[in-house]
């Protein structure tokens, strides 16, 4: 469209406006029967003076949005998402069944005209509590919907356009929320519906599939990326075992523990401390492992853009409750066994040690005995635990004796 044919657009939706508010039933004839009952639903709730969208609590949206089925898609799209706001000066949002927005990526321009009008995760963007917009309409209708300019109840948009679908699961049909792209009403272009569909579409692509248990009260796989790092090295995304090189699964393990990310840098520095190797070596690898993790690895820095969970954290996360049983029966054994990090060698002594510790304040036999298997020359905590029993009979006496023996010999 020219910007004549976008002026007069804009021109009429304003009229088509300025009647509703004024007369009400003048605007029947003028705006589409979508928009109408919109408005009239925002009417009796939305002043027009509305200045932002009202928030939800903040940790609760956090809550909700980190490891769900939509955050993991969105994680695995997340740079054909920013590429896309970037290259239109768009802001993409996602959100929920109840249009509460759970995630935004803006452009420069955009992304300012956004944040003033809590256009933000945790933003309430239903009808009810902003206005009518493609946010609202999309996902109570389920279907793609744009709203342009002075379509939008609250004037706080009336500069904006917006296209919005629905997001379901590919597998069981459940309406998951909507994206939406927006951008000021001089960028209309006849193909921002279509690109919302095609964003939805790579978002619902993106799904994780939903687990099938082998059997009844089988477990489900955990959805991400799932680390064993105690005694043997294994790596899982969404279920399938990635199969990745010692250097590689080290810099996944230093990744692990930064959620925050590294920087080129300072992850060179966590894998090889002072040793003669070249940043491009480093590179080389992050960008082999990116291939192995399908493109979910964010640079600048480098950071893991997914759901991560590790035996190690699972382990110190027991001894922090005081459950030294569980985290004796999690810990695998030394954490990557003859790696040469000096940032994984110190994890390795930490976690060792914190574990260690634990049972000599709290040497239970039967958490004890399973211990002695993962470390059987550890005489110290055997002969703690047979002087904590001081005679008593217990069924792991002879086990911890026998283990007692192999440990002195």
């Amino acid at each position: 469209m020219t910007t004549t044919d976008l002026q007069a657009r804009r021109l009429d939706a304003v009229r088509a406006w300025t009647a509703f508010v004024e007369h009400g039933d003048a605007a029947e004839a003028l705006v589409r029967p979508e928009i109408l009952t919109s408005w009239t639903r925002s009417e009796a709730s939305v002043p027009t003076d509305v200045a932002e969208a009202p928030l939800a609590d903040e940790s609760e949206t956090a809550s909700y949005w980190q490891g769900s089925p939509l955050q993991i898609a969105v994680s695995r799209v997340e740079t054909e998402l920013r590429r896309t706001a970037e290259d239109g000066d768009l802001v993409i949002a996602v959100t929920d069944p109840d249009t509460r927005v759970l995630w935004t990526y803006g452009g420069r321009v955009m992304r300012r005209k956004a944040e003033t009008v809590n256009f933000v995760p945790g933003g309430r963007w239903d009808d009810r509590s902003v206005g009518t917009n493609a946010l609202d309409l999309a996902n109570r209708l389920d279907r793609p919907a744009m709203v342009f300019s002075a379509e939008h109840y609250a004037p706080i948009v009336h500069n904006w356009v917006c296209w919005a679908a629905p997001v379901h699961d590919p597998r069981t049909g459940a309406h998951l929320g909507v994206i939406d792209l927006s951008t000021t009403w001089d960028r209309t272009h006849p193909i921002g519906l279509a690109t919302a569909r095609v964003m939805a579409r790579l978002i619902e692509t993106a799904l994780p599939a939903t687990a099938t248990p082998a059997g009844p009260g089988a477990p489900e796989e955990e959805p991400g990326l799932v680390l064993r790092l105690l005694g043997t090295a294994e790596a899982r995304l969404d279920g399938e075992r990635l199969l990745l090189n010692r250097r590689q699964t080290e810099v996944l393990a230093l990744l692990a523990m930064h959620p925050e990310g590294l920087s080129l840098e300072r992850l060179h520095a966590l894998v090889y401390g002072d040793q003669p190797v070249t940043l491009s070596t480093l590179k080389a690898e992050v960008s082999h492992l990116r291939a192995a993790l399908h493109g979910q690895l964010s640079s600048r820095p480098y950071r893991l853009p997914m759901p991560v969970t590790t035996d190690v954290e699972r382990v110190l996360g027991l001894l922090r409750r005081s459950d030294v049983a569980g985290a004796v029966e999690a810990y695998g054994g030394d954490l990557l066994p003859g790696t040469n990090s000096p940032a994984l060698n110190e994890l390795a002594d930490y976690v060792a040690v914190a574990l260690r510790e634990a049972l000599l304040a709290d040497p239970r036999p039967e958490a004890v005995v399973r211990y002695s298997e993962r470390a059987p020359y550890d005489a110290e905590v055997l002969e703690v635990c047979l002087a904590d029993l001081a005679g008593r009979p217990h069924p792991a006496v002879p086990l911890l004796k026998g283990r007692l023996a192999v440990a002195r010999s």
